[in-house]
């Protein structure tokens, strides 16, 4: 005979199985039927492609000319020196002698003010000769040299905010395999969302909108103060539901180096969940309902196993049924996002997944938002 506590943990368990599969099936399989071959070439739009870089001298030596050499008929590279002292004014000075399509913009130190990436790129963008921008940083190197071409192909309805992929390249072990699902689950969250509508954020290592909505929003006005922000707070404010293009296209790609160890991973999540609680309310409740009933259906789970041993079969039948779910969706978009092995080792990561929401939930409760003093 099934007790009372038992079907009141069932019921836990289902429940929250049942909210995870309404956000698999409604949200995340949409990314898949997103076409991820490159549109037509025809018209495509000069493009300012904007770089902020303080310090990056051997990352610049390394990627820029990677972004310099793009094959498009078209643009333009801003690299915005804010206030360097390793020499990369120099560096881009040199690359400019070869390529007249660089642009340098130099940023002084004043020490009376305490500037920050938002300052960089609104001179950046000022500086820009073309209607359509593209952003990515300095520490980035692109796929292909189809990278330009592919983001703008993927704007056939000319949206003015087109978001894309930015996977991080981690070393193989655990905590690279954990680091590239959580990249993965990022990247299906925000590019999904904003398929049904609901854009939310979008990466600053692979982003366009263009100028003319940048100014028409007055910048990064309302959130200036905020040192984080350029890529999420911004987008929020000016994404509608018919706005917005999602690129999925391999060659459209940016890629990065994650970070080399589990502080240096927390010290990155920790500064990019310091916006969260500037977010808009209903982007608030649908992020968080989501981590909600993900850590709800684990918790359940685990004293399933623990408080009914002999019963275990009920609760592992919820566990299976979810994984399969989420293995059907995820499939795809894990091969288009580069995330490939995220197919053979879903049911691991997504237990240290949901082990990650609980350590920045409680996290969250003690960041705030990191603001000019």
């Amino acid at each position: 005979m099934i007790s009372t506590s038992l079907i009141i943990l069932l019921s836990l368990l289902g429940a929250s199985a049942l909210v995870l599969a309404v956000y698999y099936l409604y949200f995340f399989s949409k990314l898949k039927n997103i076409n991820s071959v490159q549109g037509s070439s025809n018209n495509l739009p000069p493009v300012s492609v904007v770089i902020s870089a303080r310090n990056e001298k051997k990352n610049l030596e390394e990627f820029l000319p990677l972004i310099l050499n793009q094959d498009y008929p078209n643009f333009e590279v801003i690299v915005v020196n804010d206030w360097s002292f390793d020499g990369t004014s120099e560096l881009i000075e040199k690359f400019a002698k070869e390529h007249n399509h660089l642009k340098l913009v130099k940023i002084e130190v004043d020490e009376r003010f305490k500037r920050g990436k938002k300052f960089a790129l609104t001179m950046g963008i000022k500086a820009a000769k073309n209607e359509r921008l593209l952003f990515t940083d300095a520490d980035c190197f692109p796929k292909s040299t189809n990278w330009i071409s592919a983001m703008m192909q993927a704007n056939e309805g000319e949206n003015d905010i087109i978001l894309g992929n930015a996977p991080l390249v981690t070393k193989i072990g655990p905590l690279g395999a954990l680091i590239k699902y959580e990249t993965f689950h990022t990247a299906i969250q925000y590019l999904s969302y904003a398929v049904r509508g609901k854009t939310y954020m979008g990466v600053g290592r692979n982003l366009s909108y263009t100028k003319t909505l940048f100014f028409e929003n007055k910048g990064f006005a309302s959130h200036q103060h905020i040192l984080s922000g350029d890529d999420d707070l911004f987008i929020q404010e000016t994404a509608s539901s018919d706005n917005v293009a999602v690129c999925i296209n391999s060659n459209s790609f940016m890629y990065s180096a994650g970070p080399k160890g589990i502080r240096a991973w927390i010290k990155q999540k920790t500064r990019h969940f310091s916006t969260s609680s500037l977010y808009k309310g209903r982007f608030k409740r649908l992020l968080g309902l989501y981590s909600l009933a993900q850590i709800v259906f684990f918790f359940t789970a685990a004293l399933g196993f623990i408080l009914f041993p002999q019963q275990w079969y009920f609760v592992a039948s919820f566990v299976l049924l979810k994984w399969l779910i989420q293995w059907i969706v995820m499939y795809k978009p894990a091969m288009q996002l580069d995330a490939k092995s995220v197919r053979f080792l879903l049911p691991i990561l997504d237990i240290f997944y949901s082990l990650f929401l609980i350590l920045f939930g409680i996290l969250k409760v003690f960041i705030k938002p990191r603001t000019w003093s």
